[in-house]
């Protein structure tokens, strides 16, 4: 009976997990085929099926051009964290030098660090190089908050790997580098999967660098352009639209998580052991 008890107990507990996890973006779902006086009404099982939202979002010049900022963004974000972080993990978990430790220990501190801390220096910086209002300006500022955490992740699963391995490779006559691209990254999917898909889906939700380092519509990321989603009148919030919008930018990420949960679990877990 006890035992009876405890499993109610926690199949009931993971269906209120699920259900409070999805149910934002099932009752999004729901409201982006509503119009008018539909969207105000509160229903928790769909009632109609009107695509004139969805029709209208993708019309949009802007929003289309929106999605593929945010691809090209996010895309050479994970191409650059990845570059440097698996460099970088290299040099933490194998190479032995002075304050190893306490560099490890900085890179983690610095994830930590609030993004409003560092917008006003970060933007100083893209005034300085010149790339405000391109997106170069997002790359950067992306690549440099997702640095931390990857080079921590990578390294943390790097250092764990047989040394055996590298030294077969070393006296073969084999390269620092030609050890990183031949040796280690066919054994490191996993962690490479976690964390550039992670790296993406940050990339591309993130909401005030792209506001602040844009400035014109061609330049602006998805985020912010649904969040400037503008109805007939400067009184009526779309919300119609603004659920559309929403869906259309999350059901990629979606596809990308089904599609490698599988290395996500192995990257995560062995992250967490190994650590």
């Amino acid at each position: 009976m006890e035992k009876l008890v405890k499993t109610t107990a926690f199949y009931a507990l993971v269906l209120f997990i699920v259900v409070l996890a999805v149910f934002p973006f099932y009752y999004a779902v729901i409201t982006s085929f509503k119009t008018g006086t539909a969207l105000f009404e509160v229903d928790y099982v769909p009632t109609s099926f009107d695509l004139s939202n969805y029709i209208s979002v993708l019309a949009n010049k802007n929003f289309a051009r929106s999605i593929a900022n945010s691809v090209l963004i996010s895309g050479a974000t994970v191409g650059f964290a990845m570059f440097l972080a698996v460099t970088a993990s290299y040099a933490l978990a194998r190479v032995r030098f002075r304050g190893r430790g306490l560099l490890l220990m900085s890179i983690l501190a610095v994830s930590m660090f609030p993004q409003i801390a560092v917008l006003a220096g970060l933007f100083e910086l893209v005034r300085f190089l010149g790339i405000y209002n391109t997106p170069w300006a997002m790359i950067l500022s992306y690549t440099i908050f997702t640095l931390p955490f990857t080079v921590w992740v990578l390294t943390t699963f790097m250092r764990d790997l047989p040394v055996e391995i590298e030294e077969a490779a070393i006296i073969d006559g084999a390269t620092p580098w030609q050890i990183i691209t031949q040796v280690f990254l066919p054994l490191m999917w996993p962690a490479l999967v976690t964390t550039g898909l992670l790296a993406f889906i940050g990339a591309w939700n993130e909401f005030l660098f792209a506001l602040t380092f844009t400035a014109s519509e061609t330049q602006r990321t998805v985020p912010v352009a649904i969040a400037l989603l503008s109805g007939s009148s400067e009184f009526e919030t779309p919300w119609g639209l603004l659920m559309a919008a929403s869906v259309i930018v999350t059901v990629p990420l979606i596809i990308l998580v089904l599609i490698f949960q599988r290395k996500i679990v192995a990257g995560l877990t062995a992250g967490s052991v190994k650590g």
